[in-house]
């Protein structure tokens, strides 16, 4: 498979090795990212990771492009300088893992209050792939509107919901079984869980 574009938005939401685990197979791939993270999605790297996010650029060349071969470009949530920001940029689509719902609110709405929205919007009105990864439970009926709004305009709703039948015996097969699902409603491939039949 060729080298492709995608954007990574991390928000927020409880699960932030979601999102690390997916930029660095994509990386991995020799894919370019577009990285985009919430000043929440910061937070959660040092509540559920124990990471000292003082230095961020030096925290994301160490922790997430880890020399591989693709092209990492870290943008702040200000800086509407980023490429993925036009829908003239052939960006192959986007992903938020994990999305919160507040996030998620924002572009059912098409508020484009931040750069990760705006991105998220450019995808909505190009027409291309949008995989939002929401990480909450329960959910209340405003939350189960804004995803059926979104999945209407052809956006995947991918909870992070992990599968048991292919027997994880580790956190990380846990991860990588949500992280493989999101590979997949990109069409990029991967070996990070073993599918049913195989």
């Amino acid at each position: 498979m060729s080298a492709q574009k995608w954007a990574v938005g991390i928000t927020g939401a409880s699960g932030a090795i979601y999102g690390v685990r997916l930029v660095r197979e994509l990386l991995r791939g020799g894919h370019t990212v577009h990285l985009m993270i919430t000043e929440a999605g910061w937070q959660v790297f040092r509540d559920e990771l124990d990471w000292n996010t003082d230095d961020r650029e030096a925290l994301i060349r160490e922790k997430l492009q880890q020399d591989a071969p693709g092209a990492l470009h870290y943008w702040g949530m200000r800086d509407f300088n980023c490429p993925a920001a036009s829908g003239s940029y052939r960006c192959d689509g986007m992903v938020v893992i994990p999305c919160s719902m507040g996030t998620l609110s924002g572009i059912a709405h098409g508020a484009s209050g931040n750069l990760l929205e705006r991105v998220a919007d450019v995808m909505l009105k190009e027409r291309r792939r949008l995989v939002l990864v929401p990480r909450e439970t329960p959910l209340n009926a405003i939350q189960l509107e804004n995803m059926l709004k979104l999945s209407r305009l052809g956006v995947t709703i991918l909870p992070a919901m992990p599968g048991y039948y292919h027997k994880p015996q580790t956190m990380d097969d846990l991860v990588n079984f949500v992280v493989g699902k999101a590979l997949d409603a990109l069409d990029v491939p991967h070996e990070l869980f073993r599918r049913w039949g195989e």
